[in-house]
């Protein structure tokens, strides 16, 4: 820090003066913060905050493996809090954290942000899982999300300290806090493809590190300097070498608990952004056939050899051995999921989600005429045609056979291709995408405007067929299934829905004959089932020892018959204990059957097999009960711990203007990623370009305001003024343009939803530098306490921002985001004239 010696210098802001804001110590004279600021404590701050957003992301990832993905939803809401904590402790501190000293904490703070990244990653992989549902019995959850926060404090001391101290480059500065973060987004799908999800908190840990390296080059201290740099270069060393041993399928760092069990070496591992895949088995030893909905009248005596394909230690898909001999696959004639293909022969049959190729060994099993199998996880096809074709048959190489990467719907809407079946069966990964956990990529396909898609791309003859969980007591998922198509083929035109449907159901799939759970196939066809087919349908049932649950002919559910009416259903539906209604891409949570008044009611949550969905929304409840609590925390402490209670004077509207772009930040982000990563058809795709398109797009608005001297003048609130404009703009034109677009190519998609996202990003990253600016003209001691509950504000709004969307629609969640900043703008209005 450059030292002033023979004047004391003078900062100003506006009318007011600002000399006393910096202390020397020691003799030293203050200088003013400008002049603090150099090239590396802008290139630190961005790895920093790069590391930070890396780090949030790859949580998720990692906690979708290592417990429900439901759990992993409360990563980044963690990783927010302790950053908030790190704030705070900056505003309760002022005699240690001053600005004489703010570039030597900069470089501490990083490295020991890259210190406890490890450190506190390693004690998670020996945390044992929750095996008690007491309140008592979940100390290790606890434990867990303490120790995860642990690093963020560092980060968030950071961030804070860059963003509160030099408030004359605070425009600067935020612009590469955002720059960083943008950048973070992208870096952590590449550096997955190349690695592990262990290894890549180590190239996390490295970049914090080269952060603090470049802070402490800025700082002038040898030691320091040296510190950081043996740290960075033995992050990279075993960060090369794990890689190194992960293409060998040796990792020396890999994770010990998963699901709550230990876990062993698997044959194959493989991470990329949106899950982690496994294989297991013994590819010599015959087995029993895999499958759920196989009639109980198949030889039990017969044997297959297969392999045993999991996503995130949880979802499930057999790799079954193949040479080409089709009486190998007789037992797939036997699966409830194929019902389809005993009544459309000849068929050009068209597969969503692929998985480990049973759907498409199915159609050649029954001689169709081709197979189109459409697969969003490439991992999956390359373990499956490469790593394992051998064992597998090579399915790729048949001539009847095409592979293709990509979201099904997407790559439907997309083509003219017609099809005799489309074919769904038990497509739900369970994990959590890095956009968050309430918003698993398959939701895009049950949804009527998906159905729609799917219909419109049937022929004449065409069967559409998605096989669910079928639970005894309350088959919430048949149910919803058959509002999906109700609805659907009502919005087709078609009067009487429940003569174009069928639903089977294979009861007991597990050795006891009164298991409650089952599985169900429903069938929907663009013309009315023929006699025909009900025929042959009956046959097979009965041979098989299926129950038809509904046909034209019967229903032995009569709520099957309700819906499928199509009519008069308001009142049924809001009457019924869980909620079936039919999803839309504007609410596309099709799993989530609880309502939100209904989270903290016991008896509702069983499903069977599927119950840690509707669990999965009690969790959510908690969560935002805790989240509110720590966010009133946060805000209420450091008031109650601060001495200095005349500080306070005139600080309530800057108060609300930093709760109320942290509200509205998060909740317009977070419905816009829900919402584009249905449009956008890919997970990596929807996190990546809402991520950085939003975050680079806010950094250059925050750039832009560094001409913006004068807070107090009437620029500041007409760019806030345009921000709603442009909010609302962008609310009314999404939706246009999402319907208009859905069916182009990738890269065109692409490009929309970046025109869309920029302009408003643009605008959204002004509030913040601002804020700070005005603040710091008359309460720089609040400074950190405004960052902080800017930071508190968004932990809660990232879980608001679901709940809404859940219990009212994405577009609510939207619409709630625009209230907020109209609130700051009238509060900045306020506290501008308060200044005044």
């Amino acid at each position: 820090m450059e030292i002033a010696r023979k004047r004391r210098p003078r900062m100003t802001f506006g009318c007011r003066s600002f000399s006393g804001l910096l202390f020397g110590d020691r003799g030293m004279k203050p200088v003013t913060a400008d002049m603090a600021v150099k090239k590396q404590t802008y290139l630190g701050l961005f790895m920093i905050t790069l590391a930070t957003l890396m780090y949030e992301i790859l949580l998720t990832r990692i906690f979708s493996v290592t417990m429900w993905y439901h759990f992993a939803f409360m990563a980044i809401s963690v990783a927010m809090f302790g950053m908030t904590v790190g704030a705070i402790l900056v505003y309760l501190l002022p005699r240690r954290f001053t600005p004489q000293r703010a570039k030597y904490h900069l470089a501490v703070n990083s490295l020991l942000f890259a210190v406890f990244i490890v450190a506190s990653f390693l004690v998670h992989l020996q945390i044992p899982p929750v095996d008690d549902a007491s309140v008592l019995g979940q100390w290790p959850l606890v434990l867990t999300y303490v120790v995860i926060a642990i690093p963020f404090i560092f980060s968030g001391i950071c961030v804070c300290l860059a963003l509160t101290k030099f408030p004359g480059q605070v425009s600067r500065l935020y612009a590469a806090d955002l720059a960083g973060a943008a950048i973070g987004c992208i870096l952590l799908v590449y550096t997955l493809k190349i690695t592990d999800g262990p290894t890549a908190v180590l190239v996390v840990a490295l970049f914090a590190g080269i952060g603090g390296t470049l802070f402490a080059t800025g700082e002038g201290r040898h030691l320091l300097l040296r510190v950081a740099l043996v740290l960075t270069l033995l992050l990279a060393f075993f960060a090369v070498v794990n890689t190194v041993q992960v293409k060998k399928q040796r990792p020396l760092m890999r994770l010990k608990w998963v699901k709550g069990e230990l876990e062993s070496r698997p044959l194959y591992e493989k991470w990329n952004s949106f899950s982690r895949i496994t294989v297991w088995g013994n590819p010599h030893k015959p087995e029993a056939p895999f499958g759920w909905g196989i009639s109980p009248t198949y030889d039990p005596e017969r044997k297959v050899r297969q392999l045993h394909m999991m996503i995130d230690a949880s979802a499930y898909t057999p790799l079954t051995a193949f040479r080409g001999d089709l009486d190998e696959a007789d037992y797939l004639k036997y699966d409830i999921s194929n019902l389809a293909h005993h009544l459309r022969p000849g068929s050009k049959v068209f597969v969503a989600g692929s998985g480990g190729g049973r759907d498409v060994l199915s159609a050649l099993a029954f001689e169709q005429e081709s197979v189109l199998a459409v697969e969003i996880n490439e991992e999956i096809i390359e373990a499956v045609n490469r790593r394992f074709g051998d064992f597998t048959g090579h399915l790729d190489s048949n001539p009847k056979v095409t592979f293709v990467a990509d979201e099904a719907r997407t790559y439907v809407a997309g083509h003219e291709d017609k099809f005799d079946i489309i074919q769904v069966s038990l497509i739900d990964t369970w994990a959590a995408t890095a956009s968050g956990a309430f918003v698993p990529t398959e939701n895009s396909l049950y949804t009527v405007e998906a159905w729609k898609i799917f219909m419109q791309h049937l022929t004449s003859r065409g069967i559409l067929t998605f096989t669910r969980w079928y639970f005894e007591h309350r088959p919430g998922e048949m149910y919803r299934l058959t509002s999906l198509a109700s609805a659907s083929l009502m919005q087709l035109g078609i009067e009487d829905p429940r003569k174009h449907m069928v639903i089977a159901r294979r009861a007991g799939w597990q050795q006891a004959t009164d298991e409650p759970d089952g599985l169900g196939t429903i069938l929907v066809s663009r013309e009315p089932f023929s006699d025909e087919d009900l025929d042959t349908l009956e046959q097979i049932a009965e041979r098989m020892q299926f129950d038809v649950v509904l046909s034209p002919r019967v229903s032995a559910d009569p709520a099957f018959a309700t819906i499928a009416s199509g009519r008069d259903l308001d009142e049924f539906m809001a009457e019924f204990p869980l909620n079936i209604a039919a999803p839309t891409d504007d609410s596309p949570f099709f799993f989530h059957m609880l309502r939100l008044k209904d989270v903290f009611n016991p008896a509702l949550r069983e499903q069977g097999v599927m119950s840690f969905n509707t669990k999965a929304v009690y969790v959510l409840g908690v969560l935002l009960i805790s989240v509110i609590g720590l966010t009133f925390l946060c805000i209420i402490v450091p008031l109650i711990l601060t001495t200095k209670k005349t500080a306070l004077k005139g600080a309530f509207p800057l108060f609300v203007f930093f709760a109320a772009i942290g509200f509205g930040f998060m909740l317009v982000e977070i419905s816009q990623m829900q919402r584009l990563i249905v449009f956008l058809g890919h997970p990596t795709y929807g996190l990546t370009t809402v991520l950085f398109a939003l975050l680079l797009s806010s950094g250059l608005g925050s750039y832009l305001t560094q001409a913006i001297k004068n807070p107090g003048s009437a620029r500041p609130a007409i760019a806030l003024l345009i921000l709603l404009g442009v909010l609302i703009a962008f609310g009314s034109l999404t939706p246009l343009a999402i319907h208009g677009f859905q069916g182009s190519t990738t890269t065109a998609r692409i490009l929309v939803a970046v025109c869309l996202l920029f302009p408003l990003g643009l605008f959204m990253g002004m509030p913040f530098p601002l804020g700070m600016k005005l603040a710091s003209t008359r309460l720089a001691s609040l400074t950190p306490w405004l960052w902080g509950i800017n930071g508190a504000t968004s932990v809660c709004a990232s879980v608001i921002a679901v709940v809404i969307a859940l219990n009212s629609g994405i577009s609510a969640s939207f619409w709630t985001g625009f209230a907020c900043y109209a609130a700051a703008l009238a509060a900045f209005i306020w506290a501008s004239r308060r200044r005044g």
